[in-house]
């Protein structure tokens, strides 16, 4: 008896895989909503954080308005799509027919393109009964049927999204700095990379399309104006670029030809009845770029939004610290100045020996406290003290220097500022000296004690594993004493010197 496997079981089997295809498919899109979700709330969380101040914001708009745009291309889920290349290559042209209309500007002019320039692309809202492109080989298929139909239906995981493509200056342009900085400022933006060439690659071509694909987007090498090229030359310059040029940064299915304003010849008749060939402007053979690029964000779609997002904004953001700390240390040198400055000032006025110790630590307690607001720490004022008590104990020489000469030059001070009436105030000269002396040690003091406190609050109040010991004594041994104390016996004389007049 002959035996067989019924037709049924071999339905049922490829009914199994198109559900387990199914699932897998469904399961990957909730993943993306899951990571793009995610990213969505991170960067909301780091835009409402920042923990700026007032100054600091005006300081920081750029920055600030740069994730501004990152979350609303989020929550408008914005792909990016930047052109980039070399004048005359046609990145203008390839853009403008992929949107369908003369949008970006185009012309014979070097360097029409000075700024990057942006337009929508709606892929959906295009006819796509155009006959695919002339290009394709053995070696360069045309898509398949299951790529066609990405154009037909809404990209499930793209949903609503808007296209944005970008035109940037060429890469060759004058001011080239600039303008390959501004290209490479746009990549880190943008979710796909257009690399628009119009032949064989020149070395220029060939660095830029290494810095670009360091970056780690998605980009596709585009070979332009294949209409002015026999078959057998265009083939020759593919596989060439294939093979040779770009084989370790690229595959072959990130390299597709196009004829982005491709020139025809049309047979025209003259009023005099002869007929002249003469060169138009021809439909723009365009269709396997637009397939690839749906391709691409028909399997990447928003988990490429989200993860590019998120890989810019991280950088955005670690800029935007950094420079924050810039401003804020910026902000704590300047109050800690002006509270040595008023420390020595006022020690220098004071004769009382008391009293000076006092001033000093009231002028380093209200200087902790007003460190403590710039970056963000709550402090009472005993804690302040206290802060203030710990420095000093690690501190150990400066601290007990201070003190000695505190109390040993405000002892001498007080001597020569009674007797100044009584030398007709001869002594005033050398009460100056010692004044300026005193005040200029306690000064250094204090800049010390003042650095510490900011290393302190910047670090979050703490002290990190090394403990304040160490950091104490790390930073003293940073500071350039002599020149502190020529700093402020400078002012200090500057500064007597208009109280005396």
């Amino acid at each position: 008896m002959t035996e067989f496997w019924p037709e049924s079981d071999s339905v049922n089997s490829l009914d199994f895989d198109q559900d387990l295809d199914s699932a897998i498919s469904g399961f990957e899109q909730i993943q993306a909503e899951l990571n793009y979700k995610q990213a969505q709330d991170s960067l909301r969380d780091l835009v409402a954080n920042l923990d700026l101040s007032r100054r600091e914001k005006a300081g920081l708009d750029a920055q600030i308005q740069d994730l501004g745009n990152l979350l609303e291309k989020l929550e408008n889920t914005c792909i990016q799509i930047a052109a980039f290349g070399m004048v005359g290559r046609g990145k203008s042209s390839v853009l403008n027919a992929l949107v369908g209309q003369p949008v970006f500007e185009t012309g014979a002019l070097h360097g029409v393109t000075q700024n990057a320039q942006t337009a929508h692309w709606q892929p959906h809202n295009q006819s796509h009964n155009q006959s695919p492109s002339q290009t394709s080989s053995q070696e360069t298929p045309s898509p398949n049927h299951s790529q066609q139909d990405i154009l037909q239906v809404a990209l499930p995981s793209i949903g609503n999204s808007q296209i944005q493509l970008i035109d940037t200056p060429g890469i060759d342009e004058v001011d080239g700095e600039t303008r390959e900085a501004l290209a490479l400022e746009v990549a880190k933006q943008a979710d796909l990379l257009l690399f628009i060439i119009a032949g064989d690659m020149t070395k220029v071509e060939y660095q830029a399309l290494s810095q670009l694909r360091a970056s780690g987007k998605p980009m596709l090498l585009v070979l332009n104006k294949i209409d002015q090229y026999p078959d057998a030359d265009r083939m020759a310059i593919y596989r060439k670029i294939r093979d040779e040029r770009v084989k370790q940064l690229l595959s072959p299915a990130e390299i597709v030809m196009v004829a982005a304003s491709p020139l025809v010849s049309v047979a025209v008749r003259s009023p005099n009845g002869n007929i002249q060939v003469k060169r138009r402007r021809g439909k723009p053979q365009i269709e396997d770029l637009k397939l690839k690029i749906l391709e691409i964000l028909h399997r990447e779609g928003k988990s490429l939004v989200a993860l590019n997002t998120m890989l810019y904004a991280d950088e955005l953001n670690e800029n935007l610290v950094n420079r924050k700390m810039k401003i804020r240390d910026d902000s704590a040198n300047q109050i800690i100045w002006k509270a040595v400055i008023t420390k020595a000032f006022v020690i220098a006025l004071n004769p009382v020996t008391v009293v000076d110790i006092l001033t000093a630590t009231v002028v380093d307690v209200v200087m902790i406290l007003t460190l403590s607001r710039l970056y963000g720490i709550a402090m009472t004022e005993q804690g302040a003290i206290q802060l203030l008590q710990k420095i000093a104990m690690s501190m150990g020489g400066i601290g007990a220097s201070e003190l000695l000469a505190n109390l040993g030059l405000s002892s001498l001070k007080s001597i020569l500022g009674i007797s100044a009436p009584v030398t007709g105030g001869v002594s005033l000269a050398p009460y100056m000296s010692v004044a300026i002396t005193q005040a200029s040690v306690a000064g250094v003091s204090g800049y010390g004690i003042g650095q510490i406190t900011k290393t302190y609050l910047a670090n979050g109040a703490s002290w990190g594993e090394d403990g304040p010991k160490a950091v104490v004594r790390r930073i003293l041994s940073s500071l350039d004493e002599t020149s502190i104390l020529h700093r402020i016996k400078g002012e200090l004389r500057a500064r007597l010197s208009k109280v005396e007049g």
